[in-house]
């Protein structure tokens, strides 16, 4: 039995000062006691920790990369994109997996208990199959027994380079496979999870209206087996256009009308979204998995938050791209994002709740609901994802919660969080994950060869 004590803790029913929190072996929360006498490990404002709900782990690699201009008098998503693909043509299974592990520990460090991983980086260079189907998914899964985080893996199906069902370019063919392919990868995938803790999960992820077929949207229900389903949608006005003229209809509108859109759905970005399919979509119960700072690197565009959340809409957050790994920075992008396009203040809380605090709980339920994961409580029979902000931080000494919250997000930065559990594993205590240090060292080996390549 593990038990943490808090100054504050979140609860269901709000911040209670205090509190003791029991964990059992299993990594589930058995027991909840505010006003409890000082027992076990102290920390400082216990929080229920997020799931990072969109990962694609390889591209951390790349981060500060891509900030210079070809040719193309005008940057874009699409040359950003291609510089992916040449960077994807050096990757071996190894720097993967030091890659893999490094962004767990980043999650870590700055809050989130779980990675999302968006997985579709299954073959060779040049497209070749591993001997293995899961090679890839195997380092993963090794990267999360080192690192101890939470971890939801999403295989990706990806089988046309665009919606016309061109051939799959350079880079992309690493991503390919037929529909049978694709179902015997979501078999050697459930395997492959079996050294993990028991809270690891697997789903499904369809990439997009673009790369696959109506058929595989349809039969993504079938593959998922009752777990989360993710896809890209509406995220570049190149998109839309491209699926309008293909399908006759926008995104949205064309899901909307082809497939039942349920809770088990994260819709990755929707940043090109009108207001009827915002009301829509929203009413579906899917989780929107916003993306604020790899959307604001590729000028994707600005999610329609205030509208989404009217509308009884839900969050999750994750880092996408990976080019900073920040959670508070996440959701301050967001609401700023929204400051910004309507020249307003704070839009985004109500009477009862600071923006901070709606955010948080937002992307903590969301994302509990995006990575399919009994967390998102401190409360009895949930597993214990926890993280805790410093309360002897100069910032935040003796300030009450929800003011926390906001200082930590939009005044504050990684180094206010304290401690993060991840199903019970205390995995970064005052502030630095406990193998830091040699995850550092075999990422900055397995970048050495691919530095001095690009």
């Amino acid at each position: 039995m593990t038990q943490i004590w808090a100054s504050q803790a979140l609860l269901p029913s709000g911040w209670a000062p205090d509190v003791s929190v029991e964990i059992d072996e299993t990594g589930h929360i058995v027991r909840v006691t505010p006003g409890a006498p000082p027992a076990g490990h102290r920390t400082g404002l216990l929080l229920p920790a997020p799931a990072n709900a969109h990962s694609h782990a390889f591209q951390r690699a790349m981060a500060g990369l891509t900030e210079t201009r070809g040719p193309d008098p005008r940057d874009t998503f699409w040359t950003w994109r291609q510089l992916m693909y040449r960077f994807l043509d050096r990757l071996t299974p190894d720097q993967v997996q030091a890659i893999a592990a490094l962004v767990q520990m980043e999650m870590l460090e700055s809050g989130y208990a779980t990675n999302v991983e968006f997985h579709y980086l299954h073959h060779q260079p040049g497209g070749l199959p591993y001997d293995d189907s899961a090679e890839i998914v195997h380092r993963i899964v090794a990267a999360a027994q080192e690192t101890g985080i939470g971890l939801t893996l999403l295989p990706v199906q990806y089988e046309f380079g665009g919606v016309d069902r061109r051939p799959l370019g350079p880079g992309q063919i690493r991503f390919g496979n037929t529909p049978d392919q694709f179902a015997r990868l979501m078999d050697a995938s459930r395997a492959a999870l079996t050294p993990l803790p028991p809270d690891a999960r697997i789903g499904v992820a369809p990439h997009s209206l673009r790369a696959v077929t109506p058929e595989a949207i349809r039969n993504a229900a079938a593959l998922a087996q009752g777990s989360p389903i993710h896809m890209h949608l509406a995220e570049q006005l190149a998109e839309v256009t491209e699926v309008e003229a293909a399908y006759g209809a926008r995104p949205v509108d064309w899901l909307l009308g082809h497939t039942e859109i349920t809770p088990q759905w994260c819709l990755i970005h929707c940043t090109q979204m009108q207001p009827h399919e915002t009301k829509a979509l929203a009413r579906t119960g899917a989780v929107a998995g916003l993306c604020p700072i790899t959307e604001s690197s590729l000028g994707d565009g600005i999610f329609e938050g205030l509208r989404w959340m009217e509308a009884g809409g839900r969050i999750a957050i994750g880092s996408d791209s990976n080019i900073r790994i920040a959670l508070s920075e996440e959701i301050r992008t967001l609401d700023y994002s929204q400051r910004l396009r309507d020249h307003s203040r704070a839009a985004l809380a109500t009477p009862a709740h600071s923006t901070g605090r709606r955010l948080m709980d937002a992307a903590t339920a969301g994302g509990a609901q995006a990575a399919g994961r009994n967390t998102g409580q401190i409360a009895r029979g949930f597993l214990a994802d926890l993280m805790a902000l410093d309360d002897s931080h100069i910032d935040l000494a003796d300030r009450p919660g929800d003011t926390a919250l906001d200082i930590w997000i939009f005044a504050g930065d990684d180094r206010m969080v304290r401690d993060v559990w991840a199903a019970g594993r205390h995995m970064v205590q005052g502030g630095r994950h406990i193998a830091r240090d040699a995850i550092t060292h075999r990422y900055a080996a397995a970048m050495k060869p691919l530095r001095d390549a690009l």
